[in-house]
Protein backbone atom coordinates (compact mmCIF):
# COMPACT_ATOMS: atom_id res chain seq x y z
CA UNK A 1 0.00 0.00 0.00
CA UNK A 2 1.06 3.26 -0.82
CA UNK A 3 0.75 6.38 0.69
CA UNK A 4 -1.93 7.68 -1.73
CA UNK A 5 -4.18 4.59 -0.72
CA UNK A 6 -3.68 4.72 3.09
CA UNK A 7 -4.27 8.89 2.95
CA UNK A 8 -7.65 7.51 1.00
CA UNK A 9 -8.60 4.89 3.92
CA UNK A 10 -7.65 7.56 6.49
CA UNK A 11 -9.96 9.90 5.04
CA UNK A 12 -12.68 7.27 4.54
CA UNK A 13 -12.21 6.37 8.16
CA UNK A 14 -12.60 9.89 8.58
CA UNK A 15 -15.23 10.55 6.86
CA UNK A 16 -17.19 7.64 8.11
CA UNK A 17 -16.32 8.30 11.85
CA UNK A 18 -18.33 12.00 11.17
CA UNK A 19 -20.85 10.65 10.05
CA UNK A 20 -21.18 7.89 12.37
CA UNK A 21 -20.33 11.06 14.94
CA UNK A 22 -23.10 13.22 12.85
CA UNK A 23 -25.58 10.88 13.50
CA UNK A 24 -25.16 10.29 16.63
CA UNK A 25 -25.12 13.93 17.14
CA UNK A 26 -28.77 14.03 15.67
CA UNK A 27 -30.08 11.46 17.52
CA UNK A 28 -28.91 13.08 20.35
CA UNK A 29 -30.69 16.36 19.21
CA UNK A 30 -33.49 14.65 18.40
CA UNK A 31 -33.78 12.27 22.03
CA UNK A 32 -32.96 16.06 23.80
CA UNK A 33 -36.02 17.71 22.21
CA UNK A 34 -38.62 14.88 22.32
CA UNK A 35 -37.47 14.92 26.14
CA UNK A 36 -37.62 18.70 26.47
CA UNK A 37 -41.34 18.92 24.17
CA UNK A 38 -42.65 16.23 27.27
CA UNK A 39 -41.22 17.90 29.79
CA UNK A 40 -42.65 21.45 28.17
CA UNK A 41 -46.06 19.76 27.80
CA UNK A 42 -46.37 18.02 31.27
CA UNK A 43 -45.07 21.63 32.82
CA UNK A 44 -47.61 23.52 30.45
CA UNK A 45 -50.70 21.17 31.65
CA UNK A 46 -49.91 21.26 35.44
CA UNK A 47 -49.66 25.27 34.85
CA UNK A 48 -53.15 24.96 33.11
CA UNK A 49 -54.48 23.09 35.81
CA UNK A 50 -53.86 25.34 38.72
CA UNK A 51 -54.56 27.90 36.45
CA UNK A 52 -57.68 26.31 35.84
CA UNK A 53 -58.66 25.30 39.75
CA UNK A 54 -57.61 29.39 40.42
CA UNK A 55 -60.30 30.37 37.88
CA UNK A 56 -62.77 28.17 39.52
CA UNK A 57 -62.09 29.04 42.73
CA UNK A 58 -62.29 32.82 41.77
CA UNK A 59 -65.95 31.81 40.00
CA UNK A 60 -66.86 30.18 43.13
CA UNK A 61 -66.22 33.48 45.19
CA UNK A 62 -67.94 35.61 42.29
CA UNK A 63 -70.77 33.73 42.70
CA UNK A 64 -70.72 33.74 46.66
CA UNK A 65 -70.40 37.36 46.55
CA UNK A 66 -73.29 37.47 44.41
CA UNK A 67 -75.72 35.74 46.27
CA UNK A 68 -74.69 37.44 49.14
CA UNK A 69 -75.16 40.58 47.54
CA UNK A 70 -78.53 39.48 46.11
CA UNK A 71 -79.39 38.18 49.92
CA UNK A 72 -78.42 42.11 51.40
CA UNK A 73 -80.48 43.47 48.29
CA UNK A 74 -83.16 41.48 49.01
CA UNK A 75 -83.19 41.55 52.95
CA UNK A 76 -82.91 45.95 51.99
CA UNK A 77 -86.22 45.61 50.17
CA UNK A 78 -87.93 43.83 52.95
CA UNK A 79 -87.24 45.64 55.06
CA UNK A 80 -87.88 48.59 53.03
CA UNK A 81 -91.34 46.86 52.33
CA UNK A 82 -91.76 46.05 56.04
CA UNK A 83 -91.55 49.68 57.34
CA UNK A 84 -93.44 50.89 54.12
CA UNK A 85 -96.38 48.77 55.90
CA UNK A 86 -95.94 49.78 59.12
CA UNK A 87 -96.03 53.49 58.36
CA UNK A 88 -99.08 52.59 56.50
CA UNK A 89 -100.68 51.04 59.45
CA UNK A 90 -99.52 53.73 62.05
CA UNK A 91 -101.29 55.99 60.07
CA UNK A 92 -104.64 53.64 59.07
CA UNK A 93 -104.49 53.40 63.07
CA UNK A 94 -104.35 56.98 63.68
CA UNK A 95 -107.00 57.89 61.35
CA UNK A 96 -108.76 55.62 62.80
CA UNK A 97 -108.18 56.60 66.38
CA UNK A 98 -109.23 60.24 64.89
CA UNK A 99 -111.87 59.00 63.33
CA UNK A 100 -113.38 57.20 66.79
CA UNK A 101 -113.14 59.90 68.33
CA UNK A 102 -114.59 62.02 66.29
CA UNK A 103 -117.40 59.47 65.78
CA UNK A 104 -117.52 59.84 70.15
CA UNK A 105 -118.79 63.60 69.38
CA UNK A 106 -121.21 62.90 66.46
CA UNK A 107 -124.32 60.70 67.88
CA UNK A 108 -125.35 59.29 64.59
CA UNK A 109 -122.75 58.23 63.16
CA UNK A 110 -121.39 56.85 66.06
CA UNK A 111 -125.12 54.53 66.21
CA UNK A 112 -124.43 53.97 62.68
CA UNK A 113 -121.00 52.56 63.35
CA UNK A 114 -121.79 50.39 66.39
CA UNK A 115 -125.37 49.10 64.29
CA UNK A 116 -122.46 48.04 61.38
CA UNK A 117 -120.40 46.68 64.22
CA UNK A 118 -123.57 44.88 65.19
CA UNK A 119 -124.02 43.70 61.73
CA UNK A 120 -120.59 42.57 61.14
CA UNK A 121 -120.23 40.09 64.17
CA UNK A 122 -123.67 38.83 63.30
CA UNK A 123 -122.53 38.00 59.66
CA UNK A 124 -118.81 36.92 60.71
CA UNK A 125 -120.81 34.56 63.56
CA UNK A 126 -123.95 33.41 61.37
CA UNK A 127 -125.48 31.69 64.86
CA UNK A 128 -129.08 31.60 65.35
CA UNK A 129 -128.33 33.07 68.72
CA UNK A 130 -125.67 35.58 70.15
CA UNK A 131 -124.56 36.76 73.06
CA UNK A 132 -123.66 40.36 72.82
CA UNK A 133 -121.49 42.57 75.53
CA UNK A 134 -120.96 46.60 74.97
CA UNK A 135 -119.63 48.85 77.24
CA UNK A 136 -122.00 49.95 79.70
CA UNK A 137 -122.46 53.47 78.67
CA UNK A 138 -123.06 51.95 75.13
CA UNK A 139 -125.99 50.02 76.28
CA UNK A 140 -129.11 51.80 75.76
CA UNK A 141 -127.37 52.98 72.51
CA UNK A 142 -127.16 49.29 71.58
CA UNK A 143 -130.60 48.44 72.70
CA UNK A 144 -131.86 50.87 69.97
CA UNK A 145 -130.59 49.48 67.15
CA UNK A 146 -130.83 46.03 67.99
CA UNK A 147 -133.76 44.93 66.31
CA UNK A 148 -132.79 47.33 63.21
CA UNK A 149 -129.19 45.08 63.47
CA UNK A 150 -130.62 42.42 63.39
CA UNK A 151 -133.59 42.80 60.37
CA UNK A 152 -130.38 43.97 58.19
CA UNK A 153 -128.62 40.63 58.71
CA UNK A 154 -131.48 38.75 57.71
CA UNK A 155 -132.45 40.26 54.65
CA UNK A 156 -129.12 39.98 54.04
CA UNK A 157 -128.24 36.49 53.93
CA UNK A 158 -132.38 36.00 53.91
CA UNK A 159 -132.00 34.12 57.20
CA UNK A 160 -134.74 34.38 60.14
CA UNK A 161 -133.42 37.30 62.28
CA UNK A 162 -131.03 35.58 65.22
CA UNK A 163 -131.84 35.68 69.03
CA UNK A 164 -129.88 38.72 70.64
CA UNK A 165 -128.97 38.97 74.19
CA UNK A 166 -127.16 41.67 75.63
CA UNK A 167 -124.37 40.39 78.28
CA UNK A 168 -124.61 42.17 81.68
CA UNK A 169 -120.92 41.54 82.31
CA UNK A 170 -119.74 44.70 80.20
CA UNK A 171 -116.78 46.06 77.96
CA UNK A 172 -113.90 48.42 79.66
CA UNK A 173 -114.80 51.70 79.73
CA UNK A 174 -114.45 54.60 77.05
CA UNK A 175 -111.09 55.92 77.18
CA UNK A 176 -110.11 59.59 78.62
CA UNK A 177 -111.55 62.86 76.49
CA UNK A 178 -107.69 63.52 75.05
CA UNK A 179 -107.53 59.87 73.72
CA UNK A 180 -104.17 59.23 75.49
CA UNK A 181 -105.09 55.65 76.79
CA UNK A 182 -106.64 54.92 73.22
CA UNK A 183 -103.53 54.15 72.10
CA UNK A 184 -102.44 51.38 74.80
CA UNK A 185 -106.16 49.22 74.14
CA UNK A 186 -105.15 46.04 73.40
CA UNK A 187 -106.21 44.65 69.77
Amino acid sequence: MNDGDVSKQIQQMVRFIRQEAEEKANEISVSAEEEFNIEKLQIVEAERRKIKQEYERKAKQVEIRKKIEYSMQLNASRIKVLQGQEELVNSIKESARKELQRLGTDKRGYKNLVKALVVQSLVRLREPSVLLRCREVDRKLVETIIDEAKREYAEKFNVPPPKIVIDSVYLPPPPPANGDEFAHLPY
